[in-house]
């Protein structure tokens, strides 16, 4: 198949409707999660809870309500319509290289979600934090790793940065059909702006990690929290995090509506 009918062909499975419900589904499961997340930081931060404060986390914590295994499978279906619409987007899209490495970015994010939730569904757990330590080491090991470590951080930290950015500004807005109102807008801003300032402090554990060639200290998402709990004023840092996160996840379930296809 030609690159021309690859494209075509990916921009008919993206706009199918069967593929954007999936993304829908996917959007509010995003926002369960991030609730459920949310959750989770605030008994870290008034609690002292020791159970991870980040994806799988809350993972674990939907595995453990009445109808978790249905739960933890509708995560995983509605993540993997994410992986796809993102993937043919990726493919498909008329927008250039950026959209593309972007859309593409998306689709192994959520893919690593889909999958981490049906290895939950299958009673097969996993720590993030453990896994982003785990791969931390292998990519030290090699030549040159440190600084491919550092590398990783820094991508993290300009994430984290887009994501405050996009928030603040309300850039988050074009990804919507129309607007959804000042409520939501200021979920939203909020949303972005907490998740972003969360995603920067990951990103430094990965620099710090490579500074002194210390694998354990590039804990994930749970490791970033714990980090920022630990400093003046911690408990009410980590609450107003909290309340981000939960914000983005009511943002995400208005954007199961009413998300831009």
């Amino acid at each position: 198949m030609s690159s021309p009918d690859l494209s075509r062909a990916a921009r008919q499975v993206n706009d199918h409707p069967a593929t954007t419900a999936l993304a829908r589904v996917g959007y509010v499961a995003s926002g369960v999660l991030h609730l459920v997340l949310a959750l989770l930081v605030v008994q870290v931060a008034w609690f002292g809870s020791t159970a991870d404060a980040d994806q799988s986390g809350a993972l674990a914590a939907l595995s453990d309500t009445p109808a978790g295994g249905v739960a933890l499978w509708a995560v995983a279906v509605g993540f993997a319509g994410l992986t796809l619409w993102q993937a043919t987007e990726a493919v498909g899209t008329r927008e250039g290289a950026g959209a593309r490495v972007k859309a593409g970015s998306k689709a192994v994010m959520y893919a690593a979600l889909a999958w981490s939730a049906a290895r939950f569904a299958q009673g097969v757990p996993s720590s993030s934090s453990h896994q982003s330590q785990d791969l931390t080491a292998q990519i030290m090991s090699h030549s040159g790793g440190r600084v491919a470590v550092a590398a990783i951080g820094l991508v993290v930290v300009g994430v984290g940065v887009y994501h405050v950015h996009k928030g603040w500004t309300r850039g988050f807005l074009r990804d919507l059909r129309r607007s959804p109102g000042r409520a939501v807008q200021a979920a939203g801003r909020l949303g972005y702006v907490a998740k972003g300032v969360a995603l920067a402090i990951v990103g430094v554990l990965f620099v710090t990690a490579a500074w002194h060639a210390n694998p354990e200290e590039a804990g994930g998402l749970d490791a970033a929290l714990r980090t920022l709990g630990e400093q003046p004023f911690g408990t009410a840092l980590l609450t107003v995090v909290g309340a981000g996160l939960a914000a983005y996840g009511v943002y995400s379930f208005v954007r199961a509506r009413y998300t831009r296809t």
